[in-house]
């Protein structure tokens, strides 16, 4: 594997009685992409949320290049998880009120970033992600790909060293589907960015250099090089 960025050691998280993770190990080299599938309740959104830093794991760490962040507290990792760290959700999560230009370049505005500043920035991912003349439609103006190639833009923003991308096209239909992965992939190569890819879709999957599988809380697949 080349340089790790990413890497969550002996990872247990718990709700009640119920053991989410049990002992999870997942190193994610420098532009690698990484697929996890499992089926509904087999740990892997737990698993993205642990490494993402959104929930602090019972046991274990989270490191990122070299930095241990899942003993931070919320303050540093919500600032990490604004600077570092990009997200693609199913759904996009963008929010309806902005135009796609201002979504895109919120993360940067959040950072301190002025707006004038922070929306020429955003307006450059534009043409790159086929989305040129777009940037004042608003969410509900966009088709579903539109949508989610804008929360790509938005999670690139900050040039982060990781995107994570939860279901990224399970809102969407099969060519849209693959033309939004084919953007995504290509875009966090292109950045030197890492990403990690939830999904139940092995044609999801297909497109990332590694898959791993959890079930019930463990890997079923090894988590060393492609």
């Amino acid at each position: 594997m080349s340089e790790i960025v990413l890497a969550g050691s002996g990872l247990v998280k718990r709700f009640g009685p119920t053991v989410a993770l049990n002992g999870v190990d997942l190193a994610v080299g420098r532009a690698e992409t990484v697929a996890i599938m499992g089926p509904s309740g087999s740990g892997k959104s737990t698993l993205l949320h642990c490494l993402a830093g959104i929930v602090r794991p019972d046991a274990g760490a989270v490191h990122l290049l070299g930095q241990r962040i899942d003993d931070l507290g919320e303050r540093r990792r919500s600032a990490l998880r604004r600077t570092r760290f990009g997200f693609v959700f199913q759904h996009g999560e963008l929010l309806p009120e902005l135009p796609a230009e201002e979504n895109v370049a919120l993360p940067l505005m959040l950072g301190g970033t002025a707006r004038r500043a922070a929306v020429a920035a955003a307006r450059t991912w534009f043409g790159p992600l086929g989305l040129a003349g777009m940037e004042g439609r608003r969410p509900g103006e966009l088709s579903g790909g539109q949508a989610q190639r804008v929360a790509i833009a938005r999670a690139l923003a900050t040039r982060p060293a990781v995107v994570f991308a939860d279901e990224p096209t399970g809102a969407l239909d099969q060519q849209t589907g693959h033309d939004t992965m084919r953007l995504l992939v290509e875009a966090t190569r292109h950045n030197d960015a890492s990403l990690v890819v939830v999904t139940h879709d092995p044609n999801v999957a297909a497109w990332c250099d590694r898959t791993v599988e959890v079930r019930d809380g463990r890997l079923l697949a090894p988590s060393g090089a492609a």
